[in-house]
């Protein structure tokens, strides 16, 4: 087996690993759906509505795939329970798809422009910080030149772990003074990463939501101020959400979703949590595509989501 090999397969052990206690729960609850039944008809998709929605897949995409999978029944006129597994995770592909959301096999960026510049959201808590520095870690892997902003000015705790991320990592972070402006650290972090023919630039940002307005006057002046230096800046507006807490990510993701203008995902915690279904929904709710997924405490876990690998490890029946 070659070197790329080796890695994609413990890529694929590392997601099957992380997304063992959703699996071993969806299965356990589409046993009990089945169970006596030999064919698919209105008695099992009842019971597979009730197993969608009680792993945090979310009621409106339920009913999407609920749909779908009755126009095969309608067209195939017989589907067995057996192939109920396959039926799913093609469904659930094609719904991601729908979504944007790609097969990411690598940590290029553009080429037509650098530093590529992420400006991350999320409210406190979630792993905001955590996955920044993860992030980091994957881009400087792939031999990229990365910047950090620690524009999260209101939390002496984020700044200190994200110089700390910084140092781990081995890339640079640019901070200010406790309570200074984050639009101005936005406008630093840029323009020193542009001086230096950086790759990447990670903002990170306060994670409040208790005043929205304030939220979304501040990631606004955030967003005027990068353009000042690169005017397609943010190249992305990534928000990070806790798997972990299934229906309040959904909450959270709308809020944001409200204040600001949210172009990919981040979905962290999912390895201990047994509310994986919650990727599916908040990507076809929001129609924004998931981008990274996070699968344990090393820097490494952090992965680039591969819906097809992501719905094979939760569906596949060992």
């Amino acid at each position: 087996m070659g070197i790329f090999g080796f890695f994609n397969k413990n890529k694929k052990e590392t997601l099957d690993k992380g997304l063992e206690k959703t699996k071993t729960s969806v299965f356990d609850k589409l046993a009990r759906a089945v169970a006596g039944k030999s064919k698919v008809d209105d008695d099992v998709l009842d019971n597979l509505e009730e197993v969608l929605i009680t792993s945090d897949v979310g009621v409106d995409t339920t009913l999407k795939i609920i749909e779908r999978i009755e126009q095969r029944v309608a067209r195939d006129k017989y589907v067995s329970t057996s192939e109920l597994n396959s039926i799913l995770r093609q469904e659930i592909a094609a719904l991601l798809s729908e979504n944007n959301t790609d097969d990411n096999d690598n940590w290029d960026l553009p080429a037509d422009h650098k530093p590529y510049v992420i400006l991350v959201v999320g409210v406190n808590g979630v792993g905001k910080t955590t996955t920044i520095g993860k992030l980091a870690y994957q881009f400087k892997n792939a031999g990229k030149k990365v910047y950090l902003g620690a524009a999260d000015t209101f939390r002496a705790a984020a700044v200190e772990q994200l110089c700390i991320w910084g140092e781990r990592v081995g890339v640079n972070v640019v901070k200010q003074q406790m309570g200074s402006d984050p639009a101005s650290v936005a406008f630093d972090t840029l323009s020193s990463a542009k001086a230096n023919n950086a790759d990447v630039v990670i903002i990170d940002t306060a994670g409040r939501l208790h005043n929205k307005v304030g939220l979304m006057n501040e990631l606004k002046k955030i967003k005027d101020v990068m353009k000042k230096v690169l005017p397609e800046a943010p190249d992305e507006v990534l928000l990070v959400l806790d798997g972990s807490t299934g229906q309040n990510a959904f909450e959270q993701a709308k809020q944001f979703a409200a204040v600001t203008q949210i172009t990919s995902l981040a979905i962290t915690k999912l390895d201990g949590t047994a509310k994986g279904g919650v990727v599916i929904g908040i990507s076809d709710q929001l129609k924004v595509p998931v981008k990274y997924i996070g699968l344990g405490e090393k820097m490494e876990d952090l992965q680039l989501f591969n819906k097809v690998q992501f719905v094979d490890s939760l569906f596949k029946n060992n």
